[in-house]
């Protein structure tokens, strides 16, 4: 394992923080595409915002990204959906409906652990409604702006550090940390 994730590892408590401006959803699925090619294998994405933000879209450039030939889709009644033909697994979780008993019955601790799943990227979207949050995560807050787009505010939680994926990101407007 290689420590994203391990609860075996100690968990370095980090938290880094940027703002990503994305003027259309053509932006958001490249945002996707782009992490989907260097996110590693444990990585968590935690992700919220309103109806027509731009999740969904995220999910399908990360796919993309992946390699994942597969058609992605918001899995709002099927729960989960699970695409294993790319670089790695992507399980994708749509929370929308449940309540967080109800989240916390599909046991997602199981797909970001990477114990009784292959270690992959686990997307939840409508991620408020977990009781249990991973030890390290990305969450990316979407908004949708009349008249200006999309923006996409992302905070990293434990030892996933924001820095390194930023480095080659292909968005003018992408607002880094401060060192």
């Amino acid at each position: 394992m290689d420590g994203f994730n391990n609860r075996r590892d100690p968990v370095k408590i980090r938290s880094e923080q940027a703002t990503i401006c994305l003027p259309d959803a053509h932006a958001t699925r490249s945002l996707g595409v782009q992490l989907g090619q260097v996110l590693p294998a444990y990585t968590v994405l935690l992700l919220q915002g309103d109806l027509g933000s731009g999740k969904t879209t995220f999910v399908q450039g990360l796919g993309e990204g992946l390699g994942i030939a597969d058609p992605i889709d918001s899995p709002t009644f099927a729960l989960i959906n699970e695409y294993w033909n790319g670089r790695l697994p992507l399980y994708h979780f749509d929370l929308y409906r449940l309540s967080p008993s109800e989240a916390a019955s599909l046991y997602p601790e199981t797909y970001w652990e990477g114990d009784e799943k292959e270690p992959g990227i686990v997307a939840i979207e409508w991620a408020e409604r977990l009781i249990y949050l991973p030890d390290a995560y990305l969450s990316l807050h979407f908004y949708y702006d009349y008249g200006s787009g999309r923006r996409v505010d992302w905070q990293t939680v434990g030892s996933l550090e924001l820095a390194p994926l930023l480095v080659g990101l292909k968005l003018s407007t992408a607002q880094a940390p401060a060192e």
